[in-house]
């Protein structure tokens, strides 16, 4: 039995950096997540950036911000600021682990095509976090020290 708990916690040893990686990403999305959530011009900063980037948005997307989400601005501020915090909330404890991770990627894919840059700009921080995302969500990044290896037996989908 000893050598059971000795190999379980060699293995959380061992993913320490990916734990690392997820709480990091869940207090940076959190603490942005809190400023906008906070922030009450945050819907007109959000329409300001969206419509001061359509003539450098991807072709696929640009439809989708002028017809969505410019009309209903303040939705998509509500949307924004409480995706960021819940996901780094969900990074930070590792509840739901790879749902927060997809959704972060679909924020963060979405802000990229915003802004129209191409994947190896140098300023391009968001494929950057992208990358993260598609990193945490296929590592299964909640499997150790989080809630997602506290619950997994009770709740299948979390493992």
């Amino acid at each position: 039995m000893s050598s059971l708990n000795e190999f379980t916690s060699k293995k959380q040893l061992h993913h320490w950096p990916i734990t690392l990686l997820r709480v990091y990403t869940g207090v940076f999305f959190l603490y942005y997540g809190f400023g906008k959530i906070t922030n009450p011009n945050f819907a007109d900063g959000l329409a300001g950036f969206v419509s001061g980037n359509l003539e450098k948005s991807f072709g696929i997307v640009r439809p989708f911000l002028e017809s969505v989400v410019l009309p209903n601005n303040d939705l998509f501020a509500f949307l924004v600021s409480w995706g960021e915090f819940l996901t780094g909330l969900a990074l930070i404890v590792g509840l739901a682990t790879r749902y927060a991770s997809v959704a972060g990627a679909f924020l963060v894919a979405m802000f990229w095509f915003t802004k129209g840059q191409g994947f190896l700009a140098a300023q391009n921080h968001d494929v950057i976090w992208f990358m993260i995302f598609v990193v945490l969500a296929t590592v299964h990044a909640g499997r150790v020290h989080s809630l997602d290896a506290k619950l997994a037996d009770r709740f299948r989908f979390l493992a």
